[in-house]
């Protein structure tokens, strides 16, 4: 029966993918190792960032950047599509990357090995794994859990997050400042 929450959701575009707490591994290689896993939150990142990104950042492409009366050299368009471009890429390879998801252990070796018992899953963790709510998954080297990009940030991903976080950063301010051109040439 249909009840219209999240789970709904969940269940019918993740119907085929296997689940770890509120992760989805949506392709794994043949021994189980997650290639594509979607977090959480990635209704958020699928439906609101990449909106945000592709729609704004294609209506100053359309309006400024390829508009033969901005005044801007045609190798311009060349430069910014591309940084369009990188930053989905990125931000897919954030969102869609495994965080850093470790297997539950419960054998009480790993506690002499210096393993601490974790609660929460009922496994032991290494010293730089924390439990992530969200996720409900312990998560090596975890930071957070970002909403905009649907997933969790942990040692997995994060050298993909920290490239996510400076190309939009540019690709927002050079977008800002074709919009202030646009103005300030419309002006004077």
């Amino acid at each position: 029966m249909l009840t219209f929450t999240i789970e709904d959701f969940h269940r019918y575009f993740c119907c085929c993918a296997r689940r770890v707490g509120t992760m989805f591994f949506l392709l794994e290689k043949r021994d189980g190792t997650p290639i594509v896993v979607a977090g959480p939150c990635w209704p958020f990142c699928t439906f609101v960032t990449v909106p945000l990104i592709v729609v704004l950042s294609g209506l100053v492409g359309y309006l400024i950047v390829l508009n033969p009366k901005s005044g801007l050299p045609s190798w311009f368009a060349a430069i910014y599509f591309s940084i369009i471009a990188i930053v989905l890429v990125v931000l897919f390879l954030v969102s869609c990357r495994d965080p850093g998801l470790l297997e539950r252990v419960t054998d009480e070796e790993a506690a002499d090995n210096g393993w601490f018992w974790n609660e929460q899953v009922g496994s032991y963790r290494p010293a730089g794994a924390m439990y992530c709510r969200e996720c409900q998954a312990l998560i090596y080297d975890f930071d957070h859990l970002c909403p905009w990009t649907g997933t969790a940030i942990g040692k997995g991903n994060m050298k993909a997050f920290k490239t996510f976080v400076v190309s939009v950063n540019v690709l927002c301010y050079l977008s800002i400042g074709l919009v202030v051109y646009l103005v300030l040439t419309r002006i004077t």
